[in-house]
């Protein structure tokens, strides 16, 4: 509505507008996710900052100190799902970066898909990306920029105009051919003028070039730019069956330091480009972390911490056994992934047995092992999860001789904050603990459209 006009509605009728409530909303929002960023180091790391990075974040934005995630564990690609959906993994279908096919017992990755090898199917719920494109009739711009393909594809949402991530052999910027022919050629184009591509530069390089190519943020409709980074010191592509934590630097925590200022410099680069471009009260920033750290293993035997190993698939196996002979022959015990059991349930069905028995008597039983802290049924969707989630002991190590997966289990809690800058928001800082799951309903909020369609939560205060 014209601001004039709502004045003059506002006159006639005796209503009270304020300042606030005609604030146009921003041309152009930039939510921006760091993988495996941390209060600590940010705030360590602080006296070493440029004016216009984290300083300036910091200092002129709204930080909320206490943000946390309201599932666990929670891994990047089950974060960034989080961020553009609003909800947890019991809505958005995302439970990690891969889970076990229920059908086949074979692994599968959230963004594979058997057209296009690669999209957002596997999200069940809409993304605020998605809702601006409803809300606009598609008129809204929606990109996404990221290393790996989990985060590129997973913060774009299904509507998107575009997703774009990296791959390894060769390195270059690809993506699906779910975006359609435009995409494909546009990135291929981009391609072949870049001499050089690695990590967080590259990304925030080419999300500048979405910017401007696509004409983002220059008209009254609001768009998208969605930009993944990286704060844990590894340059990151696709890689969809490597785990980043074997590859962690020797000397992790010196290596961070550089991280986290060159870091710095490349936000101030971004976000000043960006405000030159269109004016700080046209664009909204939305900074937050993932909520994990990948960590070197640590030998806690030899300073005489009590650990201990829990072998997950010895444990499935000897529950089988024991479920037999509770209720006959059969393989009760399907499979195992990470932390998680699953359970036949078509033999329970056929046997007569309801599941929430098996369930029990199975808890019962495996809270029994050595290492074990405590056995729950999944919160999350069993269409992607096990029916039982094996709570190590912190400092007890995780082992799968099967699969070859292994992790020292931790309960230490990851401080990030969110940080919301430029679009008129003030400058203050809030403790009270808050959810990465309310940045989507607030940056609807500011764009004045609908949250995605299962986020239950309050904009941040």
């Amino acid at each position: 509505m014209n601001k004039y006009l709502a004045l003059l509605i506002a006159a006639l009728y005796g209503i009270d507008i304020d300042a606030q409530t005609l604030k146009p909303a921003p041309r152009l929002v930039v939510n921006i996710a760091i993988d495996q960023l941390r209060t600590d180091y940010l705030e360590h790391f602080a006296p070493l900052y440029g004016t216009d990075g984290f300083r300036k974040l910091l200092t002129e934005g709204c930080v909320y100190e206490a943000a946390g995630y309201p599932f666990s564990p929670v891994d990047r690609a089950s974060a960034i799902a989080a961020i553009a959906t609003g909800t947890t993994p019991r809505y958005n279908g995302i439970a990690g970066t891969k889970w076990l096919d229920r059908n086949t017992l074979h692994p599968v990755h959230c963004t594979d898909d058997s057209k296009h090898v690669a999209s957002p199917a596997r999200m069940t719920t809409s993304t605020i990306g998605d809702e601006l494109k409803i809300s606009t009739g598609g008129a809204a711009v929606v990109y996404s920029v990221a290393a790996n393909e989990d985060a590129a594809i997973l913060s774009a949402g299904h509507a998107a105009d575009g997703a774009f991530w990296l791959t390894d052999t060769p390195l270059r910027w690809t993506t699906s051919s779910y975006y359609g022919d435009t995409a494909l050629k546009w990135i291929k184009a981009y391609n072949s003028t870049q001499k050089q591509i690695s990590g967080n530069e590259a990304i925030i390089a080419l999300a500048e070039k979405c910017v401007s190519t696509y004409v983002m943020g220059r008209d009254n409709t609001p768009d998208l730019l969605s930009v993944t980074l990286s704060a844990n010191g590894i340059t990151e592509t696709n890689q969809k069956g490597t785990e980043s934590s074997n590859t962690i630097p020797s000397d992790w925590q010196t290596d961070l330091l550089p991280v986290y200022t060159t870091l710095d410099r490349q936000l101030a680069t971004l976000i000043s480009n960006i405000e030159q471009a269109f004016g700080r009260e046209q664009v909204l920033f939305i900074l937050t972390g993932t909520g994990y750290t990948d960590e070197p293993p640590t030998d806690y035997a030899r300073y005489r911490v009590p650990t201990g190993t829990f072998h997950i698939d010895r444990t499935a196996n000897l529950l089988n056994m024991y479920l037999v002979a509770v209720y006959g022959q059969g393989r009760y015990v399907e499979a195992c992934a990470g932390n998680q059991i699953y359970l036949n349930r078509k033999l329970i069905e056929d046997r007569h047995i309801t599941l929430a028995e098996v369930v029990s008597r199975s808890k019962d039983f495996l809270t029994q092992s050595a290492g074990v802290r405590s056995v729950s049924e999944s919160p999350n969707s069993p269409a992607v999860s096990g029916d039982l989630i094996v709570e190590v002991t912190p400092g007890w190590q995780l082992v799968n001789d099967e699969t070859g997966e292994q992790y020292t289990s931790r309960a230490a809690f990851i401080p990030f904050p969110i940080i919301v800058y430029g679009a008129g928001t003030q400058p203050r800082r809030v403790t009270t603990p808050v959810s990465v799951c309310q940045i989507a309903p607030t940056i609807a909020r500011a764009i004045r459209i609908r949250a995605p369609n299962a986020c239950a939560d309050a904009p941040l205060p």
